[in-house]
């Protein structure tokens, strides 16, 4: 993808198709194929979740009415809060089983995302969901054949969630957000869309940019070896750099929509290399304070950094 976004012969992002590490649509207008990615995997009656301030966007409403004009038997669930909690789980579900759906669509940003791969997960299990935390080998208590189809439709630039294999999920016992993983929670089919994150305010695209940025980051500076997931983060890193700052200044250049987008499906894929202490510190406040997840890695950014300086300062002098 073209990284220079005052290039005036440029007007669009690309169109593409990528099998890495799911099947990506990417471009612009390529909302349209949202009927078609949900025939290929058999979805007829799809459960669109999306999170509350999305619910009544044209974004949201004209993909609703694409899915019944094609003849599908679709229902809008969005009663999600920004960091989703194990309440909004129990209520989707119920939606889920209730309207005799048979896959979902994830629609939206990081909460919206992660709550409609849950609802998909969970949907044919019958173990309680904290019996898949990301310990160990709990994912294998999982019944595969209980996992419904998942479409994935990212309306930020920010968490990756839409190649994620992975949901976070606020327990409200313990006051902490939970990690519940299984390979086949990736969707099946993303359709990146820069053209729907246009319309995002300012702070949204600022916040959701920076935690694109903090995947990148701290997946490229995490210890071990997958030169795979640095190569990918390092080119994530220079998309932000480039084009977040242009993003707000220029709201519907949809080159830097673009490149931000790839950037967060980029920090998605390499962090499967791993983490650090951005997110080790705001997912505990967000669980607490109910933050925006991408603005509270932004914040504590600066003083990671800097207590990681003397472990992490050989490899960022190779960026």
């Amino acid at each position: 993808m073209a990284s220079n976004v005052t290039d005036p012969a440029a007007p669009t992002p690309p169109h593409a198709n990528w099998n890495y590490p799911t099947a990506v649509r990417f471009g612009a207008g390529r909302i349209a194929e949202l009927a078609d990615a949900c025939r290929a995997p058999g979805i007829t009656r799809p459960l669109l979740v999306t999170d509350r301030g999305l619910a009544s966007a044209p974004i949201t409403t004209h993909a609703l009415e694409r899915l019944a004009a094609a003849g599908l038997g679709v229902r809008c669930f969005s009663e999600v809060r920004p960091n989703p909690a194990f309440d909004n789980l129990t209520a989707a579900l119920a939606d889920y089983h209730a309207g005799g759906h048979d896959g979902v669509v994830a629609f939206g940003g990081g909460s919206g995302l992660d709550l409609g791969k849950l609802v998909a997960f969970m949907s044919g299990q019958r173990r309680p969901v904290w019996d898949f935390e990301d310990i160990g080998d709990h994912w294998t208590r999982a019944d595969s054949a209980g996992i419904a189809p998942i479409v994935a439709v990212p309306t930020t630039a920010g968490t990756g969630s839409e190649v994620g294999r992975a949901a976070v999920l606020t327990d409200p016992d313990s006051e902490t957000k939970k990690v519940i993983f299984h390979p086949r929670m990736l969707p099946g089919i993303v359709i990146c869309d820069p053209a729907l994150t246009v319309g995002l305010p300012p702070f949204i695209t600022a916040g959701t940019g920076m935690d694109a940025l903090a995947h990148c980051l701290e997946a490229y500076c995490a210890p071990g070896f997958h030169p795979m997931a640095d190569g990918i983060a390092v080119e994530g890193i220079r998309l932000v750099f480039e084009n977040l700052r242009f993003a707000l200044t220029t709201p519907d250049h949809l080159i830097a929509r673009g490149n931000l987008m790839a950037a967060a499906a980029m920090g998605a894929t390499a962090f499967q290399k791993g983490l650090g202490g951005m997110h080790a510190l705001s997912h505990p406040i967000g669980a607490l304070y109910d933050t925006h997840h991408g603005m509270t890695n932004a914040v504590v950014m600066p003083h990671v950094l800097a207590f990681n300086r003397a472990a992490i300062a050989p490899r960022i002098s190779r960026c």
